[in-house]
């Protein structure tokens, strides 16, 4: 636990919703302008990543509700969170099914997409952003004592880096190369990260509820309280 009194914890808490909600609204703009140009330029790599932004944020709501929650006295609806876990997870799994069809398709047709600058500045330019995102969030974790719900919102943001890294790696050969394959094959590596977050979120990584034998105090509302807990996501160790 933290040794940071209530008022500096609700500050801190307060300072990683705001983060948050930054990932979310970023996360939109960002879907938006992916899809946008993939779809013009015919690049199933950068719409499969504007659509996972898009899933993203998603997420970053869930994380923005609940930490909007602790801030009301703790008070959750798990189950209600727990379904929509899930609902993210099957979106996952469709976007993982979209970019392996639309993959093998333009394979099997051969047919070329177009290089797009757009596509690429904004790659770059989420792979400033990101980092430093994930690094403030993880900062705000560890101020709070190693809060596992910001730390996991902090693990999600490193996965976009990676996500970033690697469209950005395909693309970037693409436009060098000319080389078609190239960009299938970038959206066959964002399927594989759909199916990890899908399987993840379908298992309540993000949101797991802690077990408690204890009745509500006497007086209490009735509604069960608990201490947010975050399962470990892969990338922050074995």
């Amino acid at each position: 636990m933290s040794s940071t009194g209530p008022a500096e914890r609700e500050r801190l808490t307060r300072r990683g919703l705001r983060l948050a909600q930054f990932t979310v609204a970023y996360n939109l703009v960002e879907g938006a302008v992916a899809i946008s140009a993939g779809l013009l330029a015919g690049l199933v790599s950068l719409v499969g990543f504007g659509l996972d932004s898009g899933i993203e944020s998603a997420a970053g709501v869930l994380v923005w509700l609940r930490l909007g929650a602790r801030l009301r006295h703790g008070e959750a609806d798990s189950r209600r969170e727990r379904r929509t876990l899930k609902a993210v997870a099957v979106t996952f799994f469709l976007l993982a099914a979209y970019v392996t069809v639309e993959g093998i398709r333009d394979l099997v047709a051969g047919e070329a997409p177009d290089s797009s600058v757009v596509g690429l500045l904004l790659l770059a330019t989420s792979l400033l952003v990101m980092p430093l995102l994930a690094r403030a969030k993880r900062r705000v974790a560890e101020q709070l004592g190693g809060d596992p719900l910001i730390s996991a919102d902090a693990a999600e943001t490193r996965i976009c880096v990676l996500l970033s890294m690697s469209t950005l790696l395909g693309l970037g050969l693409f436009a060098l190369t000319g080389a078609g394959w190239l960009d299938p094959v970038a959206g066959f590596v964002i399927a594989v990260f759909a199916v990890h977050e899908g399987r993840e979120a379908w298992q309540g990584e993000l949101v797991e509820e802690e077990d408690y034998d204890h009745e509500p105090a006497p007086g209490s509302s009735g509604a069960r309280r608990y201490p947010p807990r975050v399962a470990r996501l892969p990338s922050q160790g074995s």
